[in-house]
């Protein structure tokens, strides 16, 4: 398992290489700003104000308003989303690279959207950040820039960073909702859990890897096959509780919902810890 993750890593990573010459390619292409639908799912997640599971694209956003599973561009923006988290009401954090119309660096730095997503505006690291892993709790930011690897940490809502090493070359982390200093990170070699907001770390004993989601209820794990582990001592211990349906290419949780996005661009659904899925957002 972790030799099939270690694979889905290296080709995130060879990716990531080439993610400095998207914008200009873009730019140059009619093509970029027609509108193909819900293509190359980068992230996800669900808007408190309506209910709404929200997908970021390689194109843009895209919502599914509840009890619909067609989803609907968001606004007329098409920036590639590569980081995205919902941070409370209609309010969004993203980063990647911009709206090939717009005259602006090829890195977003960090952008805030206070309108669901209709609108984005600078928030800090214009031209010098492309998060590609990007977690939020309060005003608490995490996020791992694809530029240079580093992880860099926000107390006041993104406004200012402070580098911290990572323990490893990361795939994911997630930020116990009790504590924003207590975060769990996964890398190729496995978990590593922080207590005091990624200044140190130490590795956890545990054969999974993968993407990471962390709710009231526990951290959930969705491994590179698409197996599903849930644990409430923090990812000390964890056990398999089902199957997503496939590789997950983004993890959310909200109010007792588990969402994995797939790469044939469909969001699946629990609302029962991982044991059981429905489609919630069918793809382009």
């Amino acid at each position: 398992m972790r030799r099939a993750w270690a694979a889905v890593a290296t080709a995130a990573a060879l990716a990531l290489a080439g993610c400095g010459g998207e914008p200009a390619e873009e730019a140059a292409a009619p093509a970029a700003v027609s509108d193909g639908g819900v293509s190359h799912v980068h992230g996800v997640g669900v808007n408190p104000a309506d209910g709404a599971v929200i997908v970021a694209t390689h194109t843009g956003l895209f919502r599914a308003a509840p009890g619909q599973t067609t989803p609907e561009r968001i606004g007329d923006r098409r920036q590639d989303t590569m980081g995205f988290t919902v941070v409370g009401p209609d309010e969004f954090l993203g980063s990647g690279h911009p709206d090939p119309r717009d005259d602006l660096p090829p890195l977003l730095g960090l952008i805030a959207s206070g309108d669901a997503g209709r609108s984005w505006t600078p928030r800090s690291l214009l031209g010098e950040a492309d998060f590609h892993v990007l977690r939020a709790s309060g005003r608490r930011i995490y996020g791992v820039n694809s530029a240079d690897g580093r992880l860099l940490v926000s107390g006041d809502g993104g406004q200012q960073w402070t580098p911290r090493t990572p323990p490893a070359p990361l795939l994911d982390l997630a930020i116990d909702p009790r504590d924003p200093d207590r975060i769990v990170a996964s890398g190729e070699a496995g978990l590593f859990s922080s207590a005091n907001a990624g200044r140190s770390w130490r590795p956890l004993q545990t054969q999974q890897t993968g993407l990471l989601a962390w709710s009231p209820e526990g951290l959930m794990l969705v491994d590179g096959a698409g197996e599903v582990h849930a644990s409430a001592d923090a990812g000390r211990t964890s056990a398999r509780v089902g199957s997503a349906g496939g590789q997950p290419v983004a993890v959310a949780a909200h109010a007792g919902q588990l969402l994995v996005a797939l790469p044939d661009n469909t969001v699946r659904l629990s609302r029962d810890g991982g044991r059981t899925w429905a489609l919630r957002v069918q793809g382009a």
